[in-house]
């Protein structure tokens, strides 16, 4: 089964009061999750005057077949004070079984984008990865994404033409930009396919719709979804190794139910995409939203068994925001203390790498040479 438009386009209602005389805006979200990263920032007072303080938004009122889903992270703004200090210092690597294939440059890895295209653009250049106009200009490294392209942010889209550029690009020059599938893929996947449909969650009856927007889906990302967009989705892998690292978006041992080695794991998840069966799908998408595996005491044990049955030395994983996983995180009101992420997060007694820097909450999208220094 190919992943096409043929699918039901689901409805997204509209912001309150928005008129029906000019064009659609993007639609009212949910007060739940993190905002939206809007063009304009808040009102500035004149030099001198004491700050201007933006009014609180109105609460927004749900469509009736609007269907929740479980969220399993805090609510939390771009606003929020973060206390700035470093995320975590580094840890050495631990030594590689072998070097980088013969013939090719140094490995990076990106972590959640979620529609923030401009700063995904700007992040790339900071590492020499692009040129001024967007192009490929790191000749033959090697760069991969750890998924979740869409969603919250402004631009989803144009972050999944950057990174397909990108991939072509690169294979020209002799290197190579690759990616993961995320959570967010196979919710917009889910949403742009099974639109309302029942799917039985643990929670009672769901839709890939209703999660959609409750997590953060935008109206103008699903109007510029095409058929390779999806069929890029769709044939993402789920796990990959590079030089000792083992890949993977989420920080969850649920990649252990699809298969006992990378290949059985990649060829299991698209499998179940092109069955496309709505609870399937849906089953997948919640294991692959699983997260804080590798946190507790007991994280190094479950790095352990992934890193024991796929290999590599350590795992590198995106999908839950740094500031989450050392559990010092601003209020709603911006008081209290944060963090200010910096750079990667390594945990789990050196044994796993975070790279989600939380762009979606005032943080910082990292992208990352391998192994990690310093």
């Amino acid at each position: 089964m190919v992943w096409t438009m043929a699918g039901p386009t689901p409805a997204s209602p509209p912001p309150p009061g928005s008129s029906s005389g000019g064009p659609a805006g993007p639609p009212a979200m949910p007060p739940l999750g993190p905002p939206l990263h809007l063009p304009a920032g808040p009102p500035t007072a004149p030099p001198g005057a004491p700050p201007v303080v933006p009014p609180p938004a109105p609460p927004v009122e749900l469509p009736e077949e609007y269907t929740p889903t479980a969220r399993d992270l805090p609510v939390i703004t771009r606003t929020d004070t973060l206390i700035d200090r470093p995320a975590a210092d580094f840890v050495p690597a631990p030594e590689a079984d072998s070097d980088a294939p013969e013939g090719m440059g140094p490995l990076y890895v990106v972590g959640d984008v979620h529609g923030y295209y401009d700063e995904l653009r700007e992040a790339l250049a900071a590492e020499g990865l692009i040129d001024a106009d967007g192009n490929w200009a790191a000749g033959n490294a090697r760069l991969w994404f750890l998924g979740d392209f869409t969603d919250r942010g402004p631009d989803g889209i144009g972050v999944i033409d950057l990174v397909m550029q990108l991939s072509a690009q690169a294979a020209a020059a002799g290197g190579y930009c690759k990616a993961l599938m995320g959570n967010h893929e196979l919710l917009l996947l889910g949403a742009k396919r099974f639109g309302d449909t029942p799917v039985q969650s643990g929670a009672g009856t769901a839709s890939f719709q209703a999660a959609w927007l409750l997590n953060g889906g935008q109206k103008t990302d699903m109007d510029r979804l095409e058929d390779h967009h999806l069929q890029w989705m769709a044939r993402l892998d789920a796990v990959m190794e590079e030089d000792g690292h083992l890949l993977v978006h989420s920080d969850t041992t649920a990649y252990l139910d699809y298969g006992d080695s990378i290949e059985a794991v990649n060829d299991t998840v698209h499998d179940v995409l092109t069955r496309s069966d709505a609870d399937e799908v849906w089953d997948l998408f919640r294991k692959f939203t699983k997260r804080f595996a590798f946190r507790d005491e007991s994280g190094s044990q479950a790095v352990r068994e992934l890193l024991d049955v796929y290999g590599g030395q350590r795992v590198v994983h995106g999908h839950s925001p740094i500031p989450y996983l050392l559990g010092e995180v601003g209020t709603e009101d911006g008081e209290g203390d944060g963090i200010a992420v910096d750079g990667p997060h390594v945990y789990a007694d050196g044994l796993a790498i975070a790279m989600d820097g939380g762009i979606t909450m005032a943080g910082k999208l990292l992208v990352a040479q391998l192994p990690l220094t310093g």
